[in-house]
């Protein structure tokens, strides 16, 4: 894939809705965008990079003899 061809949007401002540091260079690197109050979109590149940094975790998780868990995004409140 062609990093000319991805849809990348960058800032040079740090966005006003945005107070924790990882959260500033994540929007500010066009990983991910906002959708609404707390939910984002992850972008093309973004994703790229959550699914490497998965990968090396499933690597490390795998080397130690660890088992991988899927819990539903939801909660019970109890």
């Amino acid at each position: 894939m062609r990093l000319s061809r991805l849809p990348l949007n960058t800032f040079r401002e740090v966005p006003a809705e945005a107070e924790i540091i990882s959260h500033q260079l994540m929007l500010r690197a066009g990983l991910i965008r906002r959708l609404a109050s707390g939910l984002f979109t992850w972008m093309p590149i973004g994703l790229r990079t959550l699914r490497k940094v998965e990968r090396i975790v499933r690597e490390e998780m795998d080397r130690a003899g660890a088992f991988e868990l899927l819990m539903p995004t939801v909660q019970p409140a109890e």
